[in-house]
């Protein structure tokens, strides 16, 4: 839209030039036609050799300005506008002291050109200086604004992609903490199945011969499943976390002991809970942890002491959570990069599910999500 628009410009400042050229080609084959017409073919020709200069991109510079300082200072005031429109080009592109030179020796010249038209008699003097002047003045303030536009333009999309590089920044590190997060929870699993097969194992002598391969088989995979899971998703840890983090252990924590930490900080919290964790999938029970701890966070810098009324609902056919907090006290000792919300988005959409974030009315805030169940749980949680 904004290329349309430009081109749009383009093309109208370009209709605009034609029809002032023209105007004054007209103009100086009308004054010398007023002034007896005694050389009209070779100001018509003159007119229209300085017309093409000034309309042929490639010829503004520098064979429009000599050719119309040229022809102006020998006709005088019937090419003077066409001067003006060369003068007000050069100012326009940062060649003032260039017009300021060519306007010196076009007027300069003309007191030793023909006289019928010179600019130098008693009726011209004003408009002599004065035309000149306004087209430099005119073409330093416009090139000056057009620049600071451009200028202004070149910031806002820079600004815009670097949004846009910030928040596929955000989804990248999300996705890095989903893979860590479920690199967690599957070493742990594949570690318990290892186990017991193990603890099995050392009880062969009491077991069939058919069970006991089976449980070789089963501890032999469950331990390369293991090695090739660190292998593949090891790398995607976050190498400058400590171990405690709880970006990566929220399996180990319930969003309780996120709501008591918080309000041991003194943030007042409301967190109501239906449903066991155990009936949603880990992956949900990931994304919940997430939700309430960007909520909580986002509540302690835009609306320091105001309370949180947390709602989870665990229980099929979809994982609810609800993060409310009426307006607040905004924190100014708190700098964090905006995307949270980005990276909340980019998870529960990876899990089919949608976000939503904005005002809820009277300056509160409302942040929640629903996340549907895979095809495989029933009502009771268990997978079928």
């Amino acid at each position: 839209m904004a290329r349309v628009s430009s081109r749009e410009s383009r093309r109208w400042a370009a209709c605009g030039r034609g029809t002032l050229v023209a105007l004054c080609v007209l103009a100086a084959v009308l004054n010398d036609a007023a002034h007896q017409g005694r050389y009209l073919a070779a100001v018509t020709a003159t007119a229209l050799v300085c017309g093409a200069a000034l309309l042929v991109p490639r010829l503004r510079w520098p064979a429009a300005p000599v050719l119309v300082t040229v022809a102006t200072a020998w006709w005088g005031s019937l090419l003077l506008p066409m001067l003006a429109v060369a003068l007000y080009d050069l100012a326009v592109n940062r060649r003032a002291r260039i017009a300021v030179g060519c306007a010196v020796a076009a007027l300069g010249a003309n007191l030793f050109s023909y006289r019928a038209t010179s600019l130098w008699t008693g009726q011209a003097y004003a408009s002599t200086v004065f035309l000149p002047v306004l087209a430099v003045l005119v073409g330093l303030w416009l090139g000056s604004r057009r620049r600071l536009l451009q200028a202004l333009a070149a910031d806002v999309d820079h600004l815009r992609i670097e949004a846009q590089l910030r928040e596929e920044a955000a989804r990248i590190a999300e996705r890095s903490r989903i893979a860590a997060e479920m690199h967690d929870v599957l070493a742990h699993r594949l570690s318990l199945i290892a186990l017991h097969t193990g603890v099995l194992a050392t009880k062969s002598d009491t077991l069939p011969a058919p069970v006991t391969e089976r449980l070789a088989l089963l501890r032999t995979t469950s331990v390369e499943a293991l090695t090739d899971l660190r292998d593949v998703l090891g790398v995607l840890r976050d190498h400058d976390a400590t171990p405690t983090s709880a970006a990566l252990t929220p399996m180990m924590r319930e969003v309780g002991e996120l709501a008591d930490e918080a309000r041991a900080a003194g943030q007042h919290i409301e967190l109501t809970t239906d449903g066991l964790p155990e009936q949603a999938p880990t992956t949900h029970r990931l994304a919940v942890y997430r939700i309430v701890q960007e909520a909580l966070t986002n509540a302690r810098k835009h609306a320091a002491g105001a309370p949180v009324t947390v709602r989870i609902d665990y229980g099929p056919p979809a994982t609810l959570v609800e993060a409310t907090n009426p307006p607040g006290t905004p924190r100014t000792d708190t700098v964090g990069s905006g995307y949270g919300l980005v990276g909340l988005r980019e998870r529960v959409t990876a899990l089919g599910g949608h976000l939503n974030s904005g005002p809820a009315g009277a300056g509160a805030w409302r942040l929640a999500a629903r996340i549907p169940h895979p095809a495989g749980i029933e009502q009771n949680g268990t997978r079928t």
